[in-house]
């Protein structure tokens, strides 16, 4: 497992960040360091994902920066020139993937089927992205998934809460669970930062206490 893996397993919450407008960036990467989970994955979604990377990154250069929901290779060189350090996909593509592991980026791929985990590991990849973890079956889907795969370990992201991030942390088959609703984007757009790095501390607590039991 690399530095990258390391560091999502010791938060165990991974934000699951939309950032419509670049000025929003800073104040919330303040808000997530201050929070205790000095990590993001800012989604490309919006226009303002590959500046709002490179904003953080030059204001927060300790933050573990991903760039989630990548679709092409030319937004894998974006992002990486950007700043992030790490590439995930919505979904599994080869093309992505095979990109990324040519040139040595960091890649966790979204699976959603054992197909797809058996392409994941035939990579050499142990560590994937469940997505959209509620609505493909949650944490029933990832064990009977993964039993035949001892060393593969998910991140589970789509419909992750406050409620549920318990049982999915305390299976040994998650490494780390991506979340967005620290970072909501009514939030973001209505500027409470304050509220953000409070809910951020909240899930980092509720992390650490489940992972330290």
């Amino acid at each position: 497992m690399g530095a990258i893996d390391e560091k999502m397993e010791e938060l165990g919450v991974i934000p699951v960040v939309v950032l419509n407008d670049v000025k929003d960036a800073v104040p919330l990467a303040k808000a997530l360091v201050e929070g205790g989970i000095p990590c993001a994955e800012v989604t490309f979604r919006t226009a303002a994902a590959e500046e709002s990377i490179r904003e953080i990154k030059k204001a927060y250069p300790e933050m573990l920066l991903i760039a989630g929901t990548v679709l092409t290779t030319e937004q894998v060189d974006r992002a990486v020139a950007a700043g992030a350090e790490m590439i995930v996909a919505p979904g599994f593509d080869p093309e992505i993937v095979d990109y990324c592991l040519e040139k040595n980026i960091p890649v966790c791929p979204g699976i959603v089927t054992p197909s797809e985990l058996a392409q994941a590991v035939k990579r050499g990849l142990t560590r994937v992205k469940f997505f959209p973890a509620e609505a493909a079956g949650g944490l029933k889907m990832i064990k009977a998934m993964t039993a035949a795969y001892t060393n593969v370990r998910i991140m589970p992201t789509g419909g992750i809460n406050a409620k549920n991030i318990t049982e999915y942390l305390e299976c040994d088959k998650i490494f780390c669970c991506g979340g967005s609703w620290m970072v909501k984007g009514d939030l973001i757009k209505a500027g409470e930062f304050d509220k953000i790095k409070e809910m951020t501390a909240e899930a980092k607590a509720l992390a650490a206490s489940i992972r330290n039991k």
